[in-house]
């Protein structure tokens, strides 16, 4: 059956559905004609609407509209009126929310994306492709103390209901990430200006290691792209930090969804995130940005820090301070697995 899968990189309701379709779908097309991908800068359902604009970001064309006439149209008109389209559909199209521009691919993730390129969170807040140096002994990790009554909230107040009449929920994906790196329980890790342009396209996930003064956490991670302090087409972007990709992980689940288990305070473990798919360009002059939390109030309910067995029946009681650590060192070195598309001068990036 021909299947044309739209999935969009900012769907505040669906991060995952999209893509987990069309790789299940793929698997079964044996001459890759059938099953197509198309991969636009969306929110929710926005490929049926004006697409010229998210939040802040503005990307030159209604790419919307672009994709209903030169793709989603062809696709009806092949396969319902056997009309052979003018360009042959491809099968995978998607858009670089950096470059701003529409690349196809015989393939998802891009063709000759480099997978689990490891990014490290360094000490005193750095971030390069390289595992912080013996020197990092000496700041072995960073550390926040998570408050459950005082939340960080997933964006800036007032948070308004999803169906209020001024609600911006649909567009909550882009917002800037600047309110919230300045929080005491937020850590930041950044890497010097990039000289060269850094392309991703495909699945990125998070390894920290982590140790609480508690029995059950929760783990947010951010990757970001910071803008240059001045962006004089768009002085409204100067200094924008846009989450290019971003999820949760509770804790209690690390080993298992299954059977969650509590955690032992002060032993360091590893907590796998896995966060939704990319395809973004950081330019030069960007840098990237990587933010650690332990709380997205409401989007996520707030985690007690005291494992018990049901947390939507939690005792206030139970809900507890507590000191999170994020370990640096050789060997329990945190970091953020990127499909680098290529190896431009990783190096070279700090």
């Amino acid at each position: 059956m021909p299947t044309l899968v739209v999935h969009g990189l900012f769907d505040q309701e669906d991060s995952f559905g999209g893509i987990a379709a069309y790789r299940s779908l793929e698997s079964k097309d044996v001459d890759n004609t059938q099953v197509h991908l198309v991969v636009g800068p969306w929110s929710h359902g926005q490929s049926q609407r004006e697409g010229s604009e998210l939040g802040a970001l503005k990307w030159n064309a209604d790419t919307s509209l672009w994709f209903r006439e030169n793709v989603l149209l062809p696709f009806w008109n092949l396969h319902l009126k056997d009309e052979t389209p003018a360009n042959p559909i491809p099968p995978v199209l998607a858009f670089d929310t950096g470059l701003k521009k529409w690349r196809t691919f015989q393939s998802w993730p891009a063709d000759g994306a480099v997978s689990a390129t490891r990014l490290h969170l360094q000490p005193g807040g750095g971030l390069r492709f390289a595992e912080p140096d013996a020197a990092a002994a000496a700041q072995p990790y960073a550390e926040y103390v998570s408050d459950p009554a005082k939340p960080v909230p997933y964006r800036v107040r007032p948070v308004l209901p999803m169906y209020h009449a001024d609600s911006s929920w649909g567009r909550w994906l882009v917002d800037d990430q600047r309110p919230f790196a300045d929080r005491t329980d937020v850590l930041v890790f950044v890497t010097e200006p990039l000289t060269e342009a850094l392309s991703i396209s495909g699945e990125v996930a998070a390894t920290l290691f982590a140790s609480t003064t508690g029995t059950d956490a929760d783990w947010v991670v951010k990757l970001i792209d910071v803008f240059p302090p001045e962006v004089r087409a768009h002085p409204e972007l100067g200094g924008y930090q846009l989450m290019v990709s971003a999820d949760i992980m509770r804790g209690r689940y690390r080993e298992s969804l299954e059977h969650p288990m509590a955690a032992e305070p002060g032993v360091v473990a590893p907590y796998r995130v896995r966060m939704p798919e990319a395809n973004h360009t950081f330019l030069p002059g960007h840098r990237i940005m990587v933010q650690v939390q332990s709380s997205w109030f409401p989007l996520y309910d707030r985690n007690p820090q005291t494992f018990v067995e049901n947390i939507a029946k939690a005792d206030p009681a139970t809900y507890r301070s507590a000191t999170h650590r994020i370990w640096l060192a050789p060997g329990q070195a945190s970091y953020v697995e990127l499909p680098v598309v290529g190896t431009r001068n990783l190096t070279r990036t700090r």
